[in-house]
């Protein structure tokens, strides 16, 4: 009887002392390494989005004057040059309310 209860007191004892090991770590690690390109690929799918539509027709008016063969900006560019043309036009309507 003392012997069935040291066996159950032992298993006990090293069933609540379990570690994760190898398999544990390489699990993770795999899940890590798949997050890393899943981010990177929607990275690149959203650099591949235009602007919404709104904002197309008014680069449709601007753009009648570029080359015909040029493509039209996407991403950073695109938005430095929203930026830039935003501050011309601030700077025209600033100069024509000193004038007045």
């Amino acid at each position: 009887m003392s012997l069935l209860l040291a066996a159950s007191s032992t298993t006990s004892s090293t069933i609540s002392n379990v570690e994760p090991g190898l398999l544990g770590f390489l699990v993770v690690a795999a899940l890590g390494t798949a997050l890393v390109f899943l981010l990177r690929s929607m990275n690149k799918q959203f650099r591949k989005i235009g602007p919404p539509p709104e904002e197309l027709e008014d680069t449709e008016a601007e753009g009648a004057s570029a080359a015909p063969g040029q493509r039209p900006l996407r991403g950073l560019a695109a938005h430095r040059a929203a930026m830039a043309a935003a501050d011309a036009e601030a700077r025209a309507q600033s100069s024509d309310a000193e004038r007045d």
